[in-house]
């Protein structure tokens, strides 16, 4: 029973910093048909510049509340400055042609990224835990578990609801989902298209850059391929949540129940001591099958669409 409870909250901590990520890549994919493949960059970016602004604060002998506060100030300066430029001097080039040059060129920003996050801060690991004692200790039953844990689960709650807030009862929101159904009615009614894809893009970079720095205090070592492992996971939670594989529709709530899915498999799958790499054959298929699914609707819906039947 044990085992069983633990693998559940172990689920659930993995699920939260993961459905974190899949937010951000089920607003820009799901909404606005952007599959941004550098999207794990943004994530290992927010990461590194995280450990490094709580190194300075140890380094100071500031207090370890100061931590969180670097760790703020991280997200909003990496967030700020390399989404929007990212958007508007490059990906706008590519707006309304084939959705695979921006699949290519995104990744080529992927491994550009990753060079750089090497040339910067090197290719050995990094390594902080400053503030993640900070929130003590919680006994369930005969089980010990880490308050950060805790706080990051409600944490992914607060921001969950935060983004599903603003799609859904806001103006942003309603012109989000105009732009990503079709720019071209959306600048017809007088939205301006292109800066509500800049917004939108920039927000998804602060909810990736968020996660990076909230997961980068775990207590474990991170290098700059950090955000190779969560991009599949991260697909993987956005397409099982019911995010179409063709883009244009996207669910908060999907990705929430899509993430917790993940989290109890990967925690299973640790827990009975099996090899990790199979965690990525399992994630592989997730989406593999989620294509072949989606393909295999979208032909009927068409079908029936074209005969009536």
């Amino acid at each position: 029973m044990n085992l069983i409870f633990t693998i559940l909250i172990d689920g659930l901590t993995y699920a939260s910093w993961l459905f974190i990520v899949a937010l951000g890549l089920t607003l820009v994919f799901g909404v606005l048909k952007i599959l941004n493949i550098a999207h794990g960059s943004f994530y290992a970016l927010g990461a590194y510049v995280t450990a490094t602004l709580v190194s300075l604060a140890a380094s100071w002998a500031l207090p370890p509340a100061m931590s969180l506060v670097a760790m703020l100030l991280a997200a909003v300066l990496v967030a700020v400055l390399v989404a929007p430029l990212t958007e508007r001097g490059l990906l706008r080039f590519f707006y309304g042609r084939d959705e695979v040059l921006l699949v290519l060129v995104t990744y080529a920003m992927f491994l550009m990224m990753e060079d750089l996050t090497k040339l910067i801060w090197g290719a050995n690991p990094f390594y902080v835990s400053e503030p993640y004692g900070m929130f003590g200790n919680i006994d369930i039953g005969s089980q010990t578990y880490v308050g950060y844990d805790f706080m990051l689960v409600a944490l992914a709650v607060v921001v969950g609801l935060g983004v599903w807030w603003g799609l859904n009862r806001t103006r942003f929101g309603a012109h989000v989902f105009l732009v990503g159904d079709n720019p071209t009615s959306a600048r017809l009614m007088g939205i301006d298209a292109v800066s509500v894809k800049t917004r939108a893009f920039t927000l998804t970079g602060v909810i990736a850059v968020f996660c990076g720095l909230m997961t980068s205090v775990y207590g474990y070592y991170f290098w700059p391929t950090t955000g190779d492992g969560f991009l599949l996971n991260t697909i993987a939670s956005v397409f099982l949540g019911g995010t179409s594989v063709f883009g244009g529709t996207g669910s908060v709530i999907g990705s929430f129940v899509a993430s917790y899915i993940i989290g109890a498999i990967n925690a299973g799958i640790v827990s009975a001591g099996i090899n990790a790499f199979y965690t990525q054959l399992c994630f592989g298929l997730v989406i593999v099958i989620s294509v072949v699914l989606q393909t295999i609707i979208d032909r009927k819906i068409r079908r029936q669409s074209i005969t009536g039947r």
